[in-house]
């Protein structure tokens, strides 16, 4: 069994071996973008609020929340913050915690009396 190669796959096998950083740098270069300049790709990974962990497509023990923000009389103003929890804060009973933190540190939540 042998394995036949064109040229440019050999070029392109080379080049990973001899020069990762142009590969790597290449690879920015080459994302999905309208016209407008926005990031039309299929799959945009998500970060972990508490942790800034990478949150895998196929981890069903995360989840995604939005707090919407409500003006003095108590009204839905149309405005609200996203905030991602990994499976991994949750099943460890951090998750009430994390999301305490991380309300107070955009100021929605104070814990005076």
């Amino acid at each position: 069994f042998w394995l036949k190669l064109q040229p440019s796959t050999v070029q392109r096998w080379s080049l990973c071996f001899t020069r990762p950083h142009l590969l790597f740098s290449r690879a920015l270069l080459l994302t999905m973008q309208n016209d407008e300049g926005r990031v039309v790709d299929l799959y945009l990974p998500r970060k972990c609020s508490a942790t800034n962990r990478l949150i895998p497509a196929k981890e069903h023990g995360a989840v995604q929340l939005n707090v919407g923000q409500v003006d003095e009389n108590g009204r839905y103003t149309g405005e609200f913050y996203t905030f991602a929890l990994a499976g991994f804060i949750r099943q460890r009973g951090e998750s009430d915690s994390c999301l305490n933190r991380l309300l107070h540190e955009r100021g929605l939540l104070t814990f005076s009396k």
